[in-house]
């Protein structure tokens, strides 16, 4: 196998890409109309979690680094945001936000642990 990429080896970018498919597999059950306005918005800012994390290994800096998991945790907050408002709007049940929650909250510890390893580098 060819070698990975940085990014690749990352705990936090493999749970970003688990969310990404568990959001895309909960949108599916979204009403039509819903799919292409809130639905499109969801997937995007699951899909800017892990991106972000990608963009930012490829920065050389660690101030840089830090900006881009920065991003990737404001994407994850949105994403979770969002799903409470398709539940308060009846698009997905309660139950299927809650079953969600532990993996939003591994990925923000994930997310929180590169971030202060980062911050660690540059005050040392």
């Amino acid at each position: 196998m060819k070698e990975k990429f940085s990014f690749e080896k990352l705990k936090a970018y493999e749970k970003a890409r688990d969310l990404i498919k568990m959001v895309y597999s909960v949108i599916k059950e979204f009403p039509e109309e819903e799919r292409y306005a809130l639905g499109k918005q969801i997937q995007r800012a699951a899909v800017s979690i892990a991106a972000n994390l990608a963009e930012g290994s490829g920065r050389i800096s660690a101030k840089e680094k830090i900006h881009f998991i920065e991003i990737s945790f404001g994407s994850l907050m949105e994403v979770f945001c969002e799903l409470q408002i398709a539940t308060d709007l009846g698009y997905i049940g309660k139950e299927v936000l809650e079953n969600l929650r532990p993996q939003f909250q591994t990925a923000s510890q994930l997310l929180s642990g590169l971030r202060n390893y980062f911050l660690s580098t540059i005050n040392n």
